[in-house]
């Protein structure tokens, strides 16, 4: 298959429930794909790349989502990088890309993702958001999803001779989330776990020399003045398997933020 990769979140381990990291994207045809699952080194590549990949179908005794499939060759020894879209005119062949199907009420995104359509990744447009909401978090990960991450690729690997074990991901000590409402009026929180926000906070961090407080504040700089102020921001969603199954009231978070500049009327003629 061809695909063009829009997302890939930031892992959070669980034990009844593979949800280590969720690359996502979509087909020549405009439709929705979840890759799963998927090794470490592929983290290197970068989004909005199409690439050529040989994809099954996941079980759907393991996963019912329509839009999951997982590689035929798990080391992706198959992957073709075809080309990169670039962000001339507006971002117009991301635009035109990524765009297609546009949902702009939680209604009827929500109601999408029950059988039979059983929907799972989406574009949607907010009509307004309010505000990024920043929240402490555990500032380590939980024994049980460390054993998790040792039976994944989610690790940087020490190279020496010594066999000292492979270290795990960083743990990210807050939650992004955003406040926002639909066209119909309705009020959403949704959590952001684009692995995008969790990068920029750890390149902010190291920028500050350590402090939180400072790296904080960058990222709300750029989520919440910058993106609101300039951008024109589609959200892509995703369900959990977990949330999807149980059939939660709103099964749904973050997991990529689109953000091309915001054009002028008047530039549009």
């Amino acid at each position: 298959m061809r695909i063009l990769i829009t997302v890939t979140t930031y892992p959070r381990p669980s034990l009844s429930y593979d949800e280590l990291v969720c690359t996502a994207g979509i087909r020549e045809d405009g439709s929705w794909i979840r890759i799963y699952p998927v090794p470490f080194k592929f983290l290197g590549f970068r989004k909005y790349q199409w690439v050529d990949l040989d994809l099954i179908p996941r079980e759907r005794t393991q996963d019912f989502r329509p839009e999951s499939y997982r590689p035929r060759q798990i080391d992706l020894s198959d992957l073709t990088i075809v080309r990169r879209l670039n962000t001339r005119q507006n971002w117009y062949e991301r635009k035109r890309a990524c765009l297609g199907t546009v949902y702009t009420q939680m209604a009827s995104l929500i109601a999408a993702s029950r059988k039979p359509r059983n929907i799972s990744l989406a574009a949607f447009r907010p009509a307004r958001i309010k505000r990024l909401i920043v929240e402490q978090d555990d500032r380590q990960w939980k024994e049980s999803w460390l054993d998790q991450l040792k039976q994944s690729d989610l690790f940087t690997t020490v190279e020496d001779d010594a066999g000292r074990p492979r270290i795990p991901l960083r743990k990210i000590p807050y939650k992004f989330k955003y406040e926002f409402e639909d066209e119909s009026g309705r009020q959403s929180t949704m959590g952001i776990e684009d692995w995008e926000i969790g990068a920029l906070y750890w390149n902010c961090l190291d920028d500050a020399g350590g402090d939180e407080k400072i790296a904080v504040s960058r990222v709300r700089q750029k989520y919440e003045e910058e993106f609101l102020s300039v951008k024109e921001i589609t959200l892509f969603l995703g369900t959990t398997l977990e949330h999807h199954l149980r059939r939660h009231t709103n099964p749904f978070t973050i997991i990529g933020v689109f953000y091309p500049p915001r054009e002028d009327q008047d530039q549009l003629f």
